[in-house]
């Protein structure tokens, strides 16, 4: 192996970030591999690469024996002294190859399984990317969207992933080379290579803007408890200050509500309600069932998690919302079964 394949091997390390050793011992392995085909597959080939000498040798090894049981393997005492004399029973004979004993065959075997060692390590590094930004919020641009399945081809750094429609905000679309934000939810490793499993409709991608816009809850003052969301429509949100002084619900929306419209413009106008967690049930739920009043918060089984919600008779359709959006999140957002029903006990037809 001449200067050329040291170079070139040294500009892939630059351009493709794989280190160069781990190349190496992937060409060291498939030159091994190819070559031993000639030796009835045994274990007799060895290959040393020296970038820094540019030096690249590949042997054929056998043991000095007595008597030869296998000449692919073994090499007798004389014949073994007529390379060298100093060799001794038990030593191990090197004789190097050259390009021409390695033949066209081994070649190309080589350079498939360091194409695939390359490839390999290519995937390996993507993994490593994703699963460092695993449960994390990036910033992706578009590169494709599928006119039939609305599924979006993004590009996270120096991979793709696709970001499914039923992940995708209801009503948004994209455009190619748009940057959008998209919440990590999972990394995979699958035959094909890794998969990151991308949302803009899980709970995760708000906790993260609201991580990236407020400091007091980047440097941990104001804890973000739990989070609700329809994604597109609505978003619950419990939180607490560890400082008194600091109030938690005030951070979040920020002066002048700066801070939530910034996130609720990137969310496509989605609302957004943000509640003081309590670790009194009773004030968690009642506050949860926001903007409707709560008169009273029966437990009814706390090992079911099961309580039922009095509220005015003209605040029953506000605190159960539309669809049964507001109950839904609430019941979400606290853990808790909610039974809500008017004070006068009458429904409304």
């Amino acid at each position: 192996m001449n200067k050329e394949f040291f170079e070139a091997v040294a500009l892939m390390e630059k351009e493709k970030g794989i280190p160069a050793e781990y190349l190496y011992e992937k060409i060291s392995a498939a030159i091994i591999t190819a070559v031993k085909k000639d030796y009835g597959g045994k274990d007799v080939i060895s290959c040393e690469i020296n970038p820094e000498k540019n030096e690249f040798d590949v042997c054929y090894c056998r043991t000095v024996v007595e008597e030869v049981e296998d000449p692919d393997a073994e090499i007798s005492l004389e014949d073994a002294q007529q390379i060298k004399k100093k060799y001794k029973i038990g030593d191990t004979v090197k004789v190097k190859l050259t390009k021409k004993d390695f033949g066209r065959i081994a070649a190309q075997t080589a350079k498939h399984v360091i194409r695939q060692g390359i490839r390999d390590a290519e995937k390996s590094q993507i993994l490593q990317s994703f699963q460092s930004k695993n449960q994390e919020l990036v910033t992706a641009k578009v590169i494709r969207v599928d006119p039939i399945t609305g599924n979006a081809t993004l590009e996270i750094g120096k991979a793709e992933a696709i970001l499914p429609k039923a992940e995708q905000i209801s009503g948004e679309s994209f455009i190619e080379d748009q940057l959008i934000k998209v919440f990590i939810v999972d990394v995979k490793e699958t035959e094909k290579g890794p998969k990151a499993m991308i949302s803009r409709t899980h709970p995760g991608l708000v906790k993260r803007l609201f991580e990236m816009e407020v400091p007091e809850i980047y440097d941990g003052t104001v804890i973000i408890d739990a989070v609700s969301r329809d994604a597109g429509s609505r978003t619950k949100m419990a939180v607490h200050s560890k400082d008194e002084d600091v109030d938690a619900i005030g951070a979040c929306i920020g002066p002048r509500g700066t801070r939530v419209e910034k996130i609720v413009d990137i969310l496509g106008g989605e609302k957004i309600d943000i509640i003081n967690y309590s670790e009194n049930p009773e004030e968690f739920i009642a506050s949860a069932l926001a903007p409707a009043n709560v008169l009273k918060v029966e437990i009814e089984d706390s090992e079911k998690k099961v309580c039922h919600v009095t509220v005015p008779d003209n605040q029953l359709s506000l605190a159960i919302g539309n669809k049964g959006q507001n109950a839904r999140l609430a019941a979400h957002l606290t853990g808790w079964k909610i039974d809500i029903k008017p004070e006068s006990g009458f429904y409304e037809g």
